[in-house]
């Protein structure tokens, strides 16, 4: 292959090191006025009244806006319920919630407008924490049942009356209770994993503006825009053909910028000041709008007396925060593969989504996988260690094989993870002699993409033999944009510097479901890829009746159709199809795999697994853990592009030290504390390992060239990796993240002696 597998330099690298690449918040339009929100300081409380009219006969305001005022649309949005509300109405639920916003010419009219919003609150009781949430009499953040969302697979969502419980997913498989009193060994305990915050480069934002007939147009850091269209239709009751969401770059996603998020206030606002309106959230506010959600997950483990897995059992708690977002989704696709890329015969797997009144939780790389893996990993360690086994030998006699089922009706396993597992060990040196101060660690991961799944894309070759992609999935560092691109440069036999990529636009590019779940380039880059080839048999058809020869004996060579004596250059081959140096041909590609018999509808259309291992120091006076050494192996069946994969894997391990070692949202009293840049630790330069990210590349995906999605794995299996390695090297097994050095610290002077 020409371009395909190379590690090409990103499109657009030089727009990004010069500084010219234009955000939302970048964008300025004629008339354009400023939004900002006044939030609750209150984690729940009821609004006894608002009083806006001084606030509104300022100068230069436009726009003021209460939950209220909201008669003239249908105020609530969600994927999985609609129950949170543009603007809170009668109660507030979370600290931070939007009360009021206001629109004004400028940003200082609009924050001294909110200055003179008076607002009276009556308090209520609240619970914060899961186990408040959960307990018998727990304030109830919800009273009523919210509206369905807008997705098929989640159609069956009913809370629980009268709890916190707001879905609830179960799935099992031969009788794992049983299997459990009949097992030589079973290995249990309750592990925690902490709300954490994306900390994307660029904070949400939007710009929306309406027009003359009626139509929306939303500029929005999302990573989804066809699923903002959908609710924004839904709220304002507008066609989808009349909204139009449009997607520049984004610095930045996470999962953070899945689904709606300002996009119904800037569009309610823009609807009441008539002129557009940019509404974009400071880096402190990004904590008040989404989080990762944390766990509690109680597992027990069973395994023979010869290491053979036999059943788990798994009991696992999400907070989903104030609001359910897409927390139903997380809970219900992260307990399905909370046996990891084990063989398990008798599983008994049950997830909740709780409510609290905290800061909303929604999608975050790994999609509720790292909350389980983290459980299942450390145990497998433990029982490594009362079987008298080696932890990689173990996990390696367990793995399942290539072609092996994971799930009735579901995907087969489509690599080969023993492969994986021995690249991690032979890499972070496992059999090798170790320092007395060092202690190694290794975990494993497995996870499902989205389904059902649908990707469209549509390729343009013009008259001039340059090449157009048109596709909806969102570029916000991952380097989409190239890996698209690459894809369609391949097929066509052209250079990479002849394709240009149209940035996401719902007016433009075709649907495409979300830039999430590592699902872009096995999905839309296959849809490019189908696209591309498209127009690449509408080439040979032209030239197969111009040289008079069957299209099987042409082939396509640096932007020209030849045969073994003859060559039509792409211009050449396009003035014979229209008579004239003008038209194009215009290539389509879809992939809709449809709903399945699998547990959750829809078969995946590929596994994520990874591996990583870590080598670890500990300073025993302060509790301070360091990894000094990290692997992680990613099977990706094909590297469309190693640098930007590679640039990918980095990522995710340096955002899994985050909440292995440093990063927690923490609530005093109802109040988060840290929810600052200043407050809030997250990895720096010098806390970063020796870092090795390699790939297993066997062409075994279903994506273009064999590739399979990856970009999240590398993340999970970080947390165990380290806890497993301060284990083997301290005798110090901790069951609560983050590692800080005072939860290392207390440990390390509770042990036992000797």
């Amino acid at each position: 292959m020409r371009v395909v597998g190379c590690p090409v330099r990103r499109v657009d690298a030089i727009e990004k090191v010069t500084g010219r690449v234009r955000y939302v918040s970048d964008l300025v339009l004629p008339g354009m006025a400023h939004a900002r929100v006044l939030r609750s300081p209150h984690a729940h409380a009821r609004i006894t009244r608002i009083e806006t009219a001084r606030a509104g006969a300022l100068p230069g305001v436009l726009a003021v806006l209460t939950g209220a005022d909201l008669t003239w649309c249908d105020p609530y949005y969600g994927p999985a319920f609609r129950d949170r509300p543009i603007l809170a109405i009668d109660v507030v639920r979370f600290e931070g919630e939007p009360v009021v916003a206001v629109a004004a010419v400028d940003e200082a009219t609009a924050e001294a407008a909110l200055d003179l919003v008076e607002v009276d609150y009556a308090p209520e009781r609240a619970a914060i924490t899961l186990e408040e949430a959960l307990a018998p009499a727990a304030p109830l953040v919800h009273t009523g049942e919210p509206l369905a969302g807008h997705f098929a697979d989640l159609a069956s969502l009913k809370p629980e009356p009268g709890t916190n419980v707001c879905h609830r997913f179960r799935f099992a498989r031969g009788d794992a209770a049983a299997a459990l009193a009949g097992a030589d060994l079973v290995v249990e305990d309750t592990y925690r994993f902490p709300a954490v915050q994306h900390y994307a480069m660029e904070p949400h934002a939007a710009v929306a503006a309406w027009d003359e007939t009626g139509s929306l147009t939303v500029w929005a850091s999302t990573q989804n825009p066809y699923s903002v269209r959908v609710e924004l239709a839904k709220m304002f009751g507008v066609p989808l053909a009349r909204i139009r969401v449009v997607v520049p770059h984004l610095g930045g996603g996470f999962g953070s910028k899945t689904y709606a998020k300002l996009e119904p206030l800037a569009a309610a606002l823009a609807h009441v000041a008539r002129r557009p309106v940019r509404l974009a959230a400071s880096a402190a506010e990004a904590f008040q709008t989404v989080r990762r959600c944390s766990a509690q997950v109680a597992m027990r483990v069973g395994f023979r007396r010869d290491g053979g897995l036999v059943a788990v059992q798994c009991d696992a708690h999400y907070d989903v925060g104030a609001y359910a977002d897409i927390g139903p989704r997380v809970v219900q696709k992260a307990i399905y593969t909370a046996t990891g890329p084990y063989r398990v015969p008798h599983v008994a797997l049950a997830a909740a989504a709780v409510y609290t009144h905290t800061t909303p939780g929604g999608a975050f790389r790994g999609f509720g996988v790292p909350q389980l893996a983290w459980a299942l990993e450390s145990l497998f360690d433990i029982a490594a260690d009362r079987l008298g086994r080696d932890p990689v030998d173990l996990r390696r006699e367990n793995l399942l094989a290539h072609g092996e089922e994971f799930a009735a009706g579901d995907t087969p396993i489509d690599g080969k993870y023993e492969e994986s597992l021995g690249r991690a060990a032979e890499a972070i040196g496992w059999t090798q002699a170790l320092a007395a101060d060092r202690g190694r660690g290794v975990a494993a991961m497995l996870k499902a993409s989205i389904a059902p799944s649908v990707s469209e894309a549509l390729v343009r070759l013009h008259a001039d033999g340059s090449v157009t992609v048109l596709a909806s999935a969102v570029e916000m560092g991952q380097g989409t944009r190239t890996v698209l691109s690459q894809i369609a440069a391949e097929v066509l036999a052209v250079p990479l510097d002849r394709v240009s990529m149209v940035p996401p636009d719902t007016a433009i590019t075709p649907y495409d479901q979300t830039t999430s779940s590592s699902r872009s380039t096995t999905m839309t880059g296959r849809a490019v890829q189908i696209a591309a080839e498209d127009v690449r048999e509408q080439l040979l058809r032209v030239a197969a009746e111009a040289f008079g020869l069957p299209a099987r004996d042409l082939a396509l060579e640096d932007g020209a159709v030849v045969s073994a004596v003859r060559r039509l250059t792409y211009p050449e081959v396009l003035a014979l199809r229209f008579g004239m140096s003008g038209g194009e041909l215009i290539g389509r590609g879809v992939v809709a795999p449809g709903r399945s018999a699998a547990p959750l509808g829809g078969s995946t259309p590929f596994w994520e697994m990874a591996v990583g291992a870590a080598e670890v120091s500990v300073d025993e006076e302060t509790g301070a853990v360091r990894v000094e050494r990290y692997v992680s192996i990613a099977d990706v069946g094909r590297a469309v592009n190693p640098l930007l994969l590679e640039g990918q894997d980095e990522g995710g391990v340096v955002q899994g030290l985050g909440h292995t070692l440093f990063e927690e949202m923490v609530y005093t009293d109802g109040h988060l504390v840290n929810g600052t840049l200043l407050l809030y630790r997250v990895p720096r330069a010098d806390d970063v390992p020796d870092l090795a990210c390699r790939f297993v590349e066997n062409a075994d995906g279903a994506g273009p060239f064999g590739a399979k999605g990856a970009g999240e794995g590398s993340l999970i299996p970080v947390s165990p990796a380290v806890a497993n390695a301060l284990a083997r090297l301290t005798g110090v097994r901790l069951r609560e993240l983050p590692l800080t050095p005072e939860r290392v610290w207390r440990a390390l002077r509770g042990r036992g002696p000797g």
